[in-house]
């Protein structure tokens, strides 16, 4: 029998162990290893990350997160930007402190110097600082709070920015962390001293309002990285530097395939040739593949009344950070630029009468959508205004949801796997628990749509995890999150059950029994949106995109003008075959015309001189791997189709 002076801990090897009451997730480290208890950063409590010092409950189950883990980077990084917080009040007076987060890679602390000179040249010297303060291994120090005492001492640090942060905690949830001389408002979770960071970098400075609010105090934001070892620090730095080679703003600039106009806007991309092409491509084959799978495309407007975005909910929840509104003339009319399909998708379901032998109904479309984001936050194709979405809707029964969602599954593991993305994880993203003001619909509409993903997800043998308040405002979802070439993860593809909508437009369709039934939608893009995508798609592949993809596909090269003819009747065979490209009539050398074909991340050169005229051939040359012979036009053209085909297999 279990006393009071006992608790139960449940370990992820599926074994119970008794400990005394007061014990901590690092004393059971210790009971297991020592090794483990030097490596372990925090722990995993019932589903809750906390600090190693936190006493357990008497019922606990414990995972013990090292750098291996998510939650422990998470918390080593947190733990870092505090340490950078001390370092910066250390080195400057009257230093002040917004919010200091770890974020995927690192983390930031949006700073107010007071009027005092900074730039990235302070870098280093914050950096050594940092180096000095870690050594001495100051404990991570927890401490719960009354407002009041809060409010003190916050005031006499004369720090706005934690007061205003104050205002909107309730007593008896506030916490303080200290570290050597620095005390910050923070909730945790932190590593156990300061002596684990052994490596830090401060790679970049950027400006960040308060609150993400324009109209108020531009802080400065710091970003930077840590690691419990020196070489991992050496490895992550090499990434970075091959991360700018594939920055997909310089080589969308270099290929030719994007470009930005601040007369047309910020976050507004302008597609050039090349670019549009790729488009294209990728668009084809989405239509190609969704109406095999009985999707029907649909085009609507990019502008919608004001009454469709209220009635979507749409108003409510993003109308303050759209575009502002499009007033006509006639009196009260507002339009708003489209930020989302759906509510035009739900006005085509309702366009008439539909029965259950309808349904399931699937409308696809390449939707252009606006939404105002911060001119701080855009970042090339990934963060922009104006985007297309690969959107679709598909109008169900109850009981063909989870076998429609399962479908959808299996068409973006389709498109991941003909792109090569093979390192993902599927999240199902739930509401916040806390909050649910920011979510419409009943609660057991919400639990269902819940139910149906889990299950669905389940059956697809996809190995997920909950993210609790990444719901859309109408219904939860399961996102896929991918890793690149980099390790860099990136979210491509969500799929969404939204009981919702379809009760705020009032759709409806005609049961077996002959009465009007509500029906299902599922939302669904697997790439997300065509912008994002082609960045994510640039930087993956470093520019050298799927040969079915690239926007030019050869190039042919004359050794001199006197084989331009020839040249020209070989681009005229093989564009009959719609394969893509264009000759380099430029007077240079064939060596010349080959590195520049090269830079260019051209797939095939096409060298063409007197013996390939006379014998009507070609000598082929592919980037990467050099010379594959001499081949005849058609059987060049058999070859390049038998390359593409296996590359959509």
């Amino acid at each position: 029998m279990q006393t009071t002076q006992e608790i139960k801990v449940s370990l992820p090897d599926g074994s119970l162990r008794p400990y005394p009451q007061g014990t901590n997730a690092l004393d059971v480290a210790k009971s297991i290893s020592e090794g483990l208890a030097r490596n372990v950063l925090a722990a995993e409590v019932n589903g809750q990350i906390v600090d190693l010092t936190r006493p357990l409950p008497a019922q606990a189950t414990l995972k013990l997160l090292t750098w291996n883990d998510e939650g422990g980077k998470m918390a080593f990084w947190h733990s870092s930007a505090h340490l950078l917080a001390e370092a910066l009040e250390a080195l400057y007076q009257n230093v002040k402190f917004a919010i200091g987060p770890p974020i995927e890679n690192g983390f930031y602390y949006d700073v107010d110097f007071g009027g005092a000179p900074f730039s990235s040249d302070d870098l280093p010297k914050i950096e050594a600082k940092m180096a000095e303060l870690a050594k001495q291994k100051s404990d991570y120090i927890r401490k719960e709070i009354s407002k009041t005492e809060a409010v003190a001492y916050f005031t006499q640090k004369n720090d706005p920015y934690k007061l205003e942060l104050l205002e909107g905690l309730e007593e008896g949830s506030i916490t303080f962390y200290t570290q050597g001389n620095f005390t910050d408002l923070c909730r945790g979770p932190h590593i156990p001293n300061t002596g684990a960071i052994k490596a830090v970098k401060l790679t970049n400075v950027a400006g960040a309002y308060w609150r993400g609010d324009e109209k108020r105090q531009q802080l400065t934001r710091i970003y930077g990285i840590s690691f419990p070892k020196e070489k991992e620090l050496k490895e992550y730095l090499e990434k970075l530097e091959e991360a700018k080679k594939r920055d997909h703003r310089k080589l969308g600039k270099e290929l030719e395939l994007f470009t930005f106009s601040e007369r047309v806007g910020l976050g507004l991309p302008l597609w050039l040739p090349k670019g549009t092409l790729l488009r294209e491509r990728l668009e084809q084959f989405l239509r190609k593949e969704q109406i095999k799978r009985g999707y029907d495309p649909v085009v609507t407007p990019h502008i919608g009344h004001k009454n469709l975005y209220i009635t979507s909910g749409h108003y409510e929840k993003y109308g303050a950070d759209s575009f502002q509104p499009i007033k006509t003339p006639a009196e009260g009319e507002e339009f708003f630029l489209k930020p989302m399909n759906c509510p035009h998708h739900c006005e085509i379901y309702k366009s008439r009468p539909r029965s259950y032998r309808d349904l399931p109904l699937r409308l696809a479309e390449f939707g252009t959508v606006y939404r105002y984001e911060q001119s701080g936050e855009l970042h090339g194709l990934t963060r922009v205004r104006g985007f297309t979405q690969d959107d679709a809707h598909l109008f169900c029964t109850p009981e063909q949801v989870k076998e429609e969602f399962k479908n959808v599954i299996d068409l973006v593991l389709y498109v991941f796997k003909v792109f090569g993305f093979q390192d993902y994880e599927a999240q199902v993203s739930l509401r916040d628990p806390e909050n649910k003001t920011k979510y419409v619909g009943k609660d057991e509409l919400w639990d269902l749509a819940e139910r149906q993903i889990k299950e669905a997800a389940e059956e697809k043998g996809l190995k997920t995890r909950i993210e609790y308040g990444e719901a859309a405002f109408y219904g939860p979802k399961l996102d896929f999150m991918v890793r690149d070439a980099l390790g860099r993860k990136w979210q491509l593809g969500t799929i969404q059950v939204d009981y919702n909508l379809p009760e705020r437009f009032e759709l409806e369709y005609m049961g077996s029994d002959n009465k009007p039934h509500r029906p299902v939608m599922i939302h669904r893009a697997p790439f997300g949106s065509m912008e994002r995508f082609v960045a994510i798609l640039i930087e993956n592949t470093a520019g050298n995109f799927p040969i079915w993809l690239a926007p030019e596909q050869f190039t042919i090269l004359p050794i001199s003008e006197r084989f331009h003819d020839y040249a020209q009747q070989v681009l005229r065979r093989l564009k009959a075959q719609d394969l893509r490209g264009s000759i380099d009539e430029r007077g240079e050398k064939i060596g010349r015309k080959i590195r520049d074909a090269e830079v260019a991340k051209t797939p095939y050169m096409l060298i063409v001189g007197e013996k390939e005229a006379e014998e009507g051939k070609i000598a082929i040359r592919k980037k990467g791997e050099g010379d594959l012979g001499t081949m005849s036009i058609d059987e060049f053209i058999r070859y390049f189709i038998e390359v593409v085909d296996k590359e959509l297999a």
